[in-house]
């Protein structure tokens, strides 16, 4: 595990003369609450300009209007929400209802965390036929479950960092050298067949067979809102058709590319989340030229 190998990136086939915005995916996101919705609108634009043809967010009605606000391209869906403004037990009828028609489903973003949010996020975890990408408070309810999480029915997409991503190996205290993290995260995506993006630094992806590490970014992207960013990035990329593998490696190297040119332009003291969106255009460019 001392030097991982770098795999070649996959990339993404020409669009058609004739295409139109159903042959790239609908994406639906879920998360969002009152006082986080910025969360839940920056995965959605990243998931716009990651080529999603057709991107939905789906959040609590106390902050549907916020969330609308941020962005006019995607659509919004309201969801039932408690007196805290967190999605209420009773969302998940609907959530399904707007997943039996998306490609990908997102999951996590400003969530917030309650103990029915939790139950709901498992329960959509455990039987949504479509690959679902989790986040955040996503990440949370998962961890939360500990040797309870159920078996998935569909692939499973994890982007946690490393606080996280000891919580979901039921090690919150562990110390663990670089080393140690890849052999944990590679023995735990295998025995749970998730496709796991640890975050920073030289950011690990693996599905428990094949492993590899990202060589882009910069620290001037350690700033709230960059890994909901990179959540948008991911599910478009599955939603357009590549395998949770190869959306996970592709994601983490655009992400981390647009961070740099970002960087280059801005420094990396004043970069924010939505600066990574606005460099997406051309790391997708720069990736592919």
């Amino acid at each position: 595990m001392t030097a991982l190998p770098v795999l070649p990136l996959p990339t993404l086939p020409p669009r058609n003369a004739d295409a139109h915005k159903g042959d790239f995916g609908r994406a639906l996101l879920v998360g969002g609450s009152r006082g986080m919705s910025g969360a839940i609108a920056l995965a959605g634009m990243a998931a716009l300009r990651s080529g999603a043809g057709l991107v939905t967010l789906a959040v609590p009605d106390a902050c549907l209007e916020t969330v609308a606000s941020f962005e006019p391209s995607y659509m919004t869906a309201p969801l039932v929400c408690d007196e805290a403004g967190r999605l209420g037990r009773e969302a998940e009828t609907e959530i399904r209802r707007l997943a039996s028609v998306a490609d990908c489903v997102a999951c996590g973003p400003g969530l917030g965390r309650s103990p029915p949010l939790d139950e709901l996020v498992l329960r959509l975890y455990e039987t949504l036929p479509q690959p679902l990408v989790l986040d955040a408070d996503g990440l949370n309810a998962l961890a939360a479950a500990g040797d309870g999480c159920p078996a998935a029915s569909a692939p499973r997409i994890l982007t946690p960092h490393p606080g996280e991503f000891r919580r979901l190996a039921g090690e919150p205290g562990a110390r663990w050298s670089r080393e140690e993290l890849c052999q944990r995260a590679v023995d735990l995506a295998g025995r749970r067949n998730w496709v796991l993006v640890v975050k920073g630094h030289r950011t690990l992806i693996t599905d428990g067979t094949r492993v590899t590490y990202n060589t882009t970014g910069n620290p001037g992207m350690a700033t709230g809102g960059s890994g909901d960013v990179l959540t948008g990035v991911i599910t478009a990329l599955v939603g357009r058709g590549l395998g949770p593998f190869e959306a996970a490696q592709l994601g983490v190297y655009v992400h981390g590319q647009a961070g740099d040119l970002a960087a280059a332009q801005l420094g990396q003291t004043s970069l924010i989340a939505r600066d990574l969106i606005a460099f997406l255009p051309q790391a997708f460019q720069g990736s592919f030229s």
